[in-house]
């Protein structure tokens, strides 16, 4: 993992309304404010929590939205065994850099009918 750096203002916007997202309230969640990017902060994900420190126990909600460049991304929120964040990744369909971060209003719940 690359250096910890000091967490942004529109990411921890975001994590917050996704936690909403998942039916979890926010406040039960302290978030640090110093995180680790994945993949050299090409798609935007970002790790909170280290695994070594908890392993991961499941999803808490996953949406869909679309870059600007009209390329569907995937966003999955992620907990650990201690019920804190681990991570949020980004998953845009062919993996090129993300162009724009998205806010709460641009993204929508994924369901199994595929991306919007």
């Amino acid at each position: 993992m690359a250096e910890r750096r000091e967490v942004r203002e529109e990411e921890l916007v975001l994590v917050k309304h996704l936690i909403q997202l998942g039916g979890e309230n926010p406040s039960d969640f302290e978030l640090p404010m110093m995180v680790d990017d994945y993949e050299n902060a090409v798609m935007g994900s970002i790790n909170f929590t280290e695994p070594e420190k908890s392993p991961y126990k499941g999803d808490i909600v996953q949406v869909v939205y679309r870059d600007v460049d009209r390329v569907p991304v995937v966003i999955t929120l992620t907990k650990n065994e201690n019920n804190e964040i681990l991570d949020m990744d980004f998953w845009k369909k062919d993996f090129s850099k993300l162009q724009q971060y998205p806010k709460p209003e641009d993204v929508q719940i994924f369901n199994n009918n595929g991306l919007v």
